[in-house]
């Protein structure tokens, strides 16, 4: 064998058209999205960090999909290695609030007439997270009647059962007593606790947590606390860039986003370890 020293080969510089990389990443694309409306430099941070957050709601749905098509099927760890994948994108969603965090209203102030009557809760993405979560509203697809695309699919994610919805079907085919009431309720609207589904929680916990719907609580649990996380990052950056005024788009802004944070998703979860 020869102990030479070899130059590392060159890698593939000459293709056909565009690189392999940008058939596939489209990077060329996303790039070329940010169309500022001000002279203020910092609005480029404001706008790339938005379709940032845009890219990873897109990624939490498809996880969040995944696993509630896997409970429909029964398939628990397919589930909730799809959650685990989502705390981890969770993660890095609400990371994207460390560019916005340091904003002061002044900064703020200097591009935010760029963003009209544009406010995030017009996020259908972000809408489409919140209905896999159980937080249904059908005035929320208002604001998307001139999209019919977008419209359709959030008028179908609407009427679909939400992710929580799959997990207390899977308690009730598993044996736990989950009343009709709950199992055969209207889907497209929000999601109320209810004292069985509680008590369902109360005896898995009390159980083997080693079993398998004990790690998939605890992988519920890890997204309901990071979706918490993110509304009070969303509620603390708000504030400081612009204190109690009125929101974009017409909200109430800080007390909107305060309300919202007060809500916990899953919420039998939080209050079952209460008796355990």
């Amino acid at each position: 064998m020869s102990h030479e020293a070899h130059e590392p080969e060159t890698p593939h510089l000459d293709f056909h058209g565009t690189t392999p990389y940008e058939d596939y990443v489209k990077a060329d694309v996303l790039t070329h999205l940010q169309h500022t409306l001000s002279d203020d430099p910092g609005e480029m941070v404001f706008l790339v960090t938005t379709q940032v957050m845009e890219l990873w709601f897109t990624v939490i749905v498809h996880e969040w999909e995944t696993a509630a098509h896997a409970l429909r099927r029964d398939d628990v760890p397919t589930a909730t290695a799809a959650l685990k994948r989502s705390v981890r994108e969770l993660e890095a969603l609400n990371a994207s609030w460390k560019p916005l965090g340091q904003l002061t209203p002044a900064q703020f102030n200097s591009y935010r007439s760029a963003l009209g009557e544009g406010s995030g809760f017009q996020s259908a993405m972000y809408r489409r997270m919140e209905f896999l979560l159980g937080d249904k509203s059908a005035s929320m697809l208002v604001p998307h009647r001139g999209a019919p695309r977008v419209h359709a699919e959030l008028e179908k994610a609407l009427h679909e059962p939400s992710l929580y919805d799959e997990v207390v079907r899977l308690l009730a085919r598993r044996g736990y007593d989950i009343p009709q009431a709950v199992l055969g309720r209207d889907v497209s609207l929000r999601y109320e606790p209810s004292q069985e589904v509680e008590a369902a929680w109360t005896a898995v916990y009390s159980g083997d947590e080693s079993g398998d719907l004990a790690r998939l609580g605890e992988a519920l649990t890890d997204v309901a606390e990071l979706v918490w996380r993110w509304r009070n990052d969303h509620l603390v950056a708000t504030r400081r860039a612009m204190g109690a005024k009125t929101g974009t788009g017409g909200s109430a802004g800080v007390a909107w986003l305060e309300k919202r944070a007060q809500k916990h998703v899953f919420p039998e979860l939080w209050t079952a370890r209460s008796y355990v």
